[in-house]
């Protein structure tokens, strides 16, 4: 029930109610350290609710990857993939996405430098267009050592 309460904190302030298939999606997501596409979403949580439509899956990926729960990552086969946001910094990564096979490798390891980079283009972005980042994701596209 605590956690239940700590996902709904965080989707306070959105206009939509917390539901049931918000919280199984949410609780999935929890769970994994995989990034589901919605079918895989969907094939897990039928199990347990055998109501669920697929519709409803894709509806409230898109309300939480809007609300910033969920972070929406597109690998370029057509299906993007999902994970929670745990709204910790510490826990903020980039993914390394191989074009061939599909897999997904989340980037924590970040150098001095990189960090320097990254904070001197989001004040230099935020200057010049007067907009306010709030979160940044970057992907970088390649191919992972089993298929180069």
């Amino acid at each position: 029930m605590q956690k239940q309460n700590k996902w709904r904190h965080r989707f306070r302030g959105q206009v939509c109610r917390w539901t049931a298939p918000r919280q199984a999606i949410v609780d999935l997501l929890s769970r994994t350290k995989r990034h589901l596409s919605a079918k895989d979403i969907y094939t897990e949580l039928t199990k347990i609710y055998p109501g669920l439509g697929l519709t409803t899956v894709y509806r409230t990926l898109d309300l939480l990857s809007r609300s910033g729960m969920i972070q929406t990552i597109a690998i370029g086969d057509g299906q993007n993939r999902y994970e929670l946001k745990s709204g910790n910094k510490s826990d903020h990564h980039h993914h390394l996405i191989c074009t061939n096979c599909g897999k997904i490798i989340d980037y924590r390891e970040f150098l001095k430098e990189e960090l320097e980079f990254i904070n001197k283009a989001e004040k230099k972005l935020e200057n010049k267009f007067s907009f306010k980042i709030m979160d940044h994701n970057i992907e970088f596209i390649g191919l992972c050592k089993n298929c180069q």
